[in-house]
């Protein structure tokens, strides 16, 4: 009887071991399962953080910056506006082709986008840039008059780009987006919109007559 006993107790403990073994491999298995789905995740997430960085320095070093707001007189409005713009330093290269221009007269908003028929190449002003063939005629698009562009980056109307030095003008016809144009005392403001970076600010008050023929607003 006690031999019996004996024999059961080894059968017993063979079975536990057996079934340790199954548990253990299961882990295992578990284990490099879930250690594959960490590192796929994190490579996912590590690609994704070094996108959103490139993304996140390309928006803050990069930009235009508006530099001179100036407009002329036509009978009773500002009809033309001339926005002298520059891309902010250490700004990569910037197509006007796919900037926006957001303007607003506080009753209305117009968004003009690039009209590549009139593009004014370097040396293309003859000493007046308000010049009415240099604008376009219509209040849904803006016209390019560029002032400088040493690097030739901007020398024609499909390769409107600028970079670190070049000085441009984008043309506003206010009498087609205005009804007529500007009037003295009206508050305009807006933004030049790049593809990529910060937007030039647009912010200015009419004078309250007008009394001359070319304005710095």
């Amino acid at each position: 009887m006690g031999k019996y006993i004996k024999k059961l107790k080894e059968k017993d403990v063979g079975s536990i071991g057996i079934g340790a073994m199954i548990v253990f491999i299961a882990m295992v298995l578990v284990a490099g399962i879930a250690a594959s789905v960490l590192i796929q995740t994190s490579t996912t997430l590590e690609s994704q953080a070094m996108a959103t960085g490139q993304e996140t320095t390309a928006e803050v070093s990069s930009g235009l910056e508006v530099v001179n707001i100036e407009g002329v007189k036509n009978g009773s409005y500002i009809t033309l506006l001339a926005i002298t713009v520059r891309a902010r330093a250490g700004s990569a290269d910037i197509d006007l082709a796919e900037t926006v221009i957001e303007l607003s007269d506080s009753e209305t908003k117009n968004f003009l986008t690039y009209d590549d028929t009139t593009y004014t190449a370097p040396g293309g002003v003859d000493g007046n840039v308000f010049t009415f063939s240099n604008y376009t005629e219509t209040g849904t698009q803006f016209s390019i008059i560029v002032l400088e562009d040493a690097d030739s980056s901007c020398q024609s109307a499909s390769a409107a780009v600028i970079n670190s030095g070049d000085y441009v003008v984008l043309g506003v016809n206010t009498s087609a987006c205005f009804s007529g144009g500007l009037s003295p005392r009206d508050d305009v403001w807006g933004l030049v919109l790049p593809e990529e970076g910060s937007p030039g600010v647009i912010n200015f008050k009419c004078p309250a007559s007008f009394t001359d023929t070319v304005f710095e607003l």
